[in-house]
């Protein structure tokens, strides 16, 4: 594969789709697959994931397709899910408690291995097996768990503080749902998800059709 390639956040956001679907794929019994049934599959054009995929070498055999379990391993190394990633969880309201309790994590390469929150009443409780404890605890932990992900599912008063702590512990990437501006330093990582953006573009669509 090439190395170093700088890539658009398109072609990196497509990714995962791929690879969610070669799992489906494959879990079918079919060990080729062309990138016209791939992209008919996603919605993508066949010509984009021939593109997205040569940003990071080449795939595939031509008149042949591309062999689901050797682009899934591809894939799989390019986003780095190969790798061990361990995550905390700041805040175990219904969000963080859900997502503690989301199964699919481990089959991805993600394990969430700690919890924390500033409730007298949920610090020492038990969510999915793992203990939550008291967000002063962030520094030392992060370091025990080899921690490297921080969800954040706090109020938006209490985000910014949970990132600049998790930061200060050595904490590299940031999931943000709490819908409130972050910041975070250049050599960290942030995605942040924002719940009523996608509901509110919904919202758009369904008044646009009602009125037709």
């Amino acid at each position: 594969m090439k190395s170093k390639v700088e890539v658009s956040k398109a072609t990196v956001d497509r990714l995962p789709l791929y690879f969610r679907m070669l799992r489906q794929i494959q879990n079918e019994g079919i060990e080729i697959i062309s990138s016209e049934e791939l992209g008919r599959r996603i919605g993508v054009t066949p010509e984009q994931i021939r593109k997205d995929l040569a940003s990071f070498g080449e795939f595939g055999k031509k008149g042949v397709g591309y062999y689901v379990q050797e682009l899934m391993r591809n894939i799989n190394e390019i986003l780095g899910l190969h790798r061990n990633w361990n995550i905390a969880i700041v805040g175990v309201g219904h969000l963080g408690w859900a997502l503690a309790n989301y199964r699919s994590f481990n089959s991805i390469g993600f394990t969430v291995a700690a919890l924390f929150d500033n409730d007298p009443a949920k610090i020492g409780q038990y969510v999915n097996g793992i203990e939550v404890l008291d967000i002063d605890c962030v520094e030392e932990t992060v370091k025990e768990r080899d921690l490297h992900i921080g969800v954040i599912t706090v109020p938006s008063r209490m985000a910014q503080l949970a990132v600049d702590r998790l930061v200060a512990a050595g904490v590299k990437g940031i999931w943000n749902f709490a819908p409130v501006l972050i910041k975070v330093p250049e050599d960290v990582w942030l995605v942040s998800e924002d719940l009523s953006v996608g509901l509110s573009s919904l919202s758009y669509y369904l008044s646009r059709s009602a009125k037709e």
